[in-house]
């Protein structure tokens, strides 16, 4: 999918500490008791403080492709919306469709909530194993099919945890 100009400025790729970002929703690379874990989910429920876990445990749990958006509590951020990825098995476990859903909801939950400004982390790479340039590819056109159609949100970041993955994922941007 080539990206419009609009969609190229209002996307951005950049290596941080989603915790801190300036965004109005972050999303976290949930695990589906989303009660919190390693990397980026751990990080995030360390951030906003134990009020997120306590309301998290109330939810239920989510399975891979969902999303449920909770309150920031301590973080920059108003919301977090917790996308429950699916772990990598081969290829062959609708891992692509359900990863696109991740994308896609998490969009259309930052829409539905007004949201100016949503910070993705590189959901799924991780522990789950998704191939960070697959990954990065749907990622990118889940992001871009929504931007052609909203004006929610104006911006979106994602925000890499290392240098190679940002790396991955400029490399996969140009070939957008």
């Amino acid at each position: 999918m080539a990206l419009s100009d609009d969609v190229r400025t209002r996307l951005t790729l950049l290596r941080g500490d989603i915790t801190a970002v300036d965004a109005d929703m972050i999303v976290n690379a949930a695990n589906a008791g989303l009660c919190g874990g390693g990397g980026v989910d751990g990080a995030i429920h360390r951030a906003a403080g134990p009020r997120l876990l306590a309301h998290c445990r109330n939810l239920g749990g989510a399975r891979p492709g969902e999303v449920v958006v909770t309150p920031g509590f301590d973080l920059r951020a108003r919301f977090i919306a917790h996308a429950v990825g699916p772990v990598w098995r081969g290829g062959d476990a609708d891992e692509d469709e359900l990863l696109r859903r991740c994308y896609a909801r998490a969009c259309a939950l930052a829409a539905a909530h007004d949201v100016d400004t949503l910070a993705f982390p590189s959901i799924s790479t991780g522990a789950y194993r998704f191939p960070i340039a697959r990954a990065a590819g749907i990622a990118l056109d889940a992001i871009a099919t929504h931007i052609a159609t909203h004006a929610r949100p104006g911006r979106v970041m994602i925000v890499l945890f290392s240098d190679a993955d940002l790396a991955t994922w400029t490399r996969v941007l140009a070939t957008r």
